[in-house]
């Protein structure tokens, strides 16, 4: 497991799927505004559940997101466009409903930095949000992202276009524990 002050990332268990899927997934609004696909309904034990990992994908690595007392399952966590030629990734994160607001997300983002940065050797790092997300935005420039540019009009979310802000983090800009 890779730790930070609060949280810690680790393999995706069988049991958090169903956790994951009824609090993230089945919340219509909040993951229509996730993920850049339409949402859709999903059985329960579905394959295609967004949760569910194969461990064989090369460039995508998801993490289940616990709290570090108590071992609590908090979200889910992912570095994902895995390039490792030009040695960048993408990163991202969902909380529950329960573990928003505590400060979880900066965390999050800290240890996803030191997972992409000292263990997988990457360079540079990038994160995509809604625009009107004041929490990812908020916890990725705790972590030193610099807004790179906004993508005006560029996601469709539940019946309108909203921008999204492009932000990036360079592996000799990024100082570890520097995130309060």
């Amino acid at each position: 497991m890779l730790k930070g002050s609060k949280v810690g990332l680790r393999a995706r268990h069988e049991d958090d799927i169903p956790v994951l899927q009824a609090e993230l997934h089945d919340d219509v609004v909040n993951a229509s505004r996730a993920t850049g696909r339409p949402w859709r309904p999903l059985t329960p034990g579905s394959k295609e559940s967004p949760f569910v990992e194969d461990d064989i994908e090369q460039g995508r690595v998801a993490f289940s997101v616990v709290e570090l007392d108590g071992g609590t399952l908090v979200g889910t966590a992912t570095v994902w466009d895995i390039d490792n030629h030009n040695r960048a990734a993408h990163i991202g994160l969902g909380l529950l409903p329960s573990a928003r607001g505590k400060g979880y997300g900066t965390d999050v983002v800290a240890v996803l930095c030191h997972y992409g940065f000292i263990v997988r050797g990457l360079q540079r790092l990038q994160v995509e949000t809604l625009a009107d997300n004041a929490a990812m935005l908020r916890s990725a420039e705790r972590n030193g992202f610099v807004r790179e540019g906004v993508l005006r009009s560029s996601a469709w979310v539940m019946g309108e276009f909203l921008d999204e802000v492009l932000l990036g983090l360079l592996v000799q800009d990024w100082k570890p524990g520097a995130n309060g």
